[in-house]
């Protein structure tokens, strides 16, 4: 029998139980007890690799506190031949959630720019920065700051 190639709708239900367990602050070892699997199956289910079959999805959900149409959240745009990358599929890069959510904490409108500008600037460096990044775009210009030399 031939190999089950991933689908895109099994990647994305995978991907948004990732983000929605890791914004739990739930590992995949105590997911996996919960739901009575794994640790090394919940990593299957979060990469695609596996299908989860409705009856456990709703366990998961029940267990994430979500609906099940939250693991679902983005299929309109995975099914979208031209689409960039989703939002969501970003949220499950490694330590994009948890930059995120430190973000968020900050409530000074200045220090977050000042942030956004920086990561901007080390993506362009590195040769990694998306087509829509806003490198040289904020709002007002600000004068840099100068740091004396070490």
């Amino acid at each position: 029998m031939g190999e089950r190639r991933r689908d895109a709708v099994d990647v994305l239900v995978g991907r948004n139980i990732r983000i929605l367990r890791q914004d739990r602050g739930m590992s995949q070892t105590e997911l996996g007890r919960q739901i009575d699997v794994t640790f090394q199956q919940v990593q299957k289910y979060e990469n695609g690799t596996n299908r989860v079959g409705s009856g456990r999805l709703f366990k998961i959900a029940t267990i994430l506190g979500v609906p099940i149409t939250a693991f679902f959240e983005g299929a309109n745009q995975t099914l979208s031949e031209d689409a960039g990358p989703s939002p969501v599929a970003m949220l499950a890069e490694p330590y994009v959630l948890r930059l995120l959510q430190a973000f968020c904490v900050l409530e000074d409108m200045d220090l977050r720019r000042s942030i956004v500008e920086l990561t901007e600037h080390m993506a362009v460096d590195a040769g990694d920065a998306p087509a829509t990044a806003g490198v040289g775009k904020s709002r007002r210009a600000r004068p840099r700051a100068s740091f004396p030399a070490a």
